[in-house]
């Protein structure tokens, strides 16, 4: 069905053919049309954090900023979600347009800027949704918080999201919210991961489960910055790191349409310099902490490809822009093959 719709969605605004796809998701899963959108993969379970995951293939932050949509995505049969990403107060992003195909390179630059309804608002629809399997959410700082602040945003989220999340993943990478990528220096990142990881364990108490605590950083790092990160983590024992969030670089779509847009590119360009990032922290972090591959899988061999260079789970989302649905189940098959070898 999606390769049907897809001519029809590349005609319109990026932005709105994303929010019209939402709404045909969950039309067909509210009228029990899913099959004809994707069929489900045989379950390919895996632990990892100590949760169950059904398989390693989830959906990436992004696509559900405010959790309107969990039931229906997660009926094509994702192995977890992740909603968000979510802020303490309301904001509406940056400016329109912010969101840009690049469909010659298969990929997507956006510079949407945590747009989203607030943390409130998406722990009430994660509460009305009927999933009970894996819900990640991903929390961030507001526009107008300044980086000395940023700790008080992303404590106020995982107070507030803890009781629902399966795990919570800390953004301090997207590239559109200025300075936050700032907060991956070493000292600065050591500071702001142990006053999380203090608060995750009072939660952890408080509520009588301990939730993962996952971080995701930026595919733009040096390597002796890497190295201060992977530093950080081991010494924070921190539960899990997702590689990698969109890059800035812009080398691989040169002279492109768009490729000047401001924002972070995602897709097949970002494939190589995700995936080399993930490499590089699975030899750093020896096998101590557990690792999401994301960024550029448009194919089962690309999800192959995360899990031979150290991702124990995989995600995607510009993904579901190019190949729709079907990305979901052939990923799954094709990590089965790989893992069965």
């Amino acid at each position: 069905m999606y390769a049907f719709a897809k001519p029809f969605l590349f005609c319109l605004d990026a932005e709105r053919a994303h929010d019209l796809a939402l709404t045909a998701i969950e039309v067909a899963y509210r009228t029990g049309l899913n099959p004809l959108l994707a069929a489900r993969a045989a379950p390919l379970p895996m632990r990892v954090f100590g949760i169950d995951f059904p398989n390693p293939v989830g959906l990436a932050a992004g696509l559900d900023k405010n959790g309107t949509h969990i039931d229906a995505l997660a009926a094509l049969g994702f192995g977890f979600i992740e909603i968000g990403t979510t802020t303490p107060r309301p904001q509406p992003g940056n400016p329109k347009p912010r969101m840009f195909r690049l469909p010659e390179h298969q990929g997507v630059i956006n510079r949407l800027g945590f747009n989203n309804a607030g943390v409130d608002a998406l722990v009430r629809n994660a509460e009305r949704a009927q999933f009970t399997g894996v819900l990640g959410i991903n929390i961030g700082k507001n526009k107008d918080t300044p980086n000395e602040l940023a700790i008080d945003d992303y404590l106020y989220c995982l107070e507030r999201v803890y009781a629902r999340a399966s795990y919570i993943t800390v953004n301090i990478s997207s590239p559109n919210t200025q300075g936050l990528r700032d907060l991956q220096e070493e000292e600065t990142l050591r500071r702001f991961v142990g006053t999380l990881r203090e608060a995750q364990e009072r939660l952890a108490a408080k509520h009588g489960t301990r939730k993962p605590m996952l971080l995701k950083i930026a595919p733009d790092l040096a390597e002796a910055e890497l190295d201060g990160i992977a530093q950080v983590l081991l010494a924070a024992r921190i539960d899990g790191l997702i590689c990698t969030n969109t890059t800035i670089d812009r080398s691989a779509i040169v002279g492109a349409p768009h490729a000047e847009e401001t924002g972070g590119l995602s897709g097949k360009p970002l494939f190589d310099k995700a995936t080399s990032v993930l490499r590089g922290m699975a030899q750093r972090l020896a096998s101590a902490i557990p690792l999401i591959g994301v960024g550029g899988i448009l194919s089962g061999q690309d999800a192959v490809e995360k899990i031979v260079a150290g991702a124990s789970l995989v995600q995607f989302y510009s993904g579901m822009i190019y190949r729709g649905p079907t990305l979901i189940g052939e990923s799954v098959e094709a990590i089965r093959k790989q893992t069965a070898r």
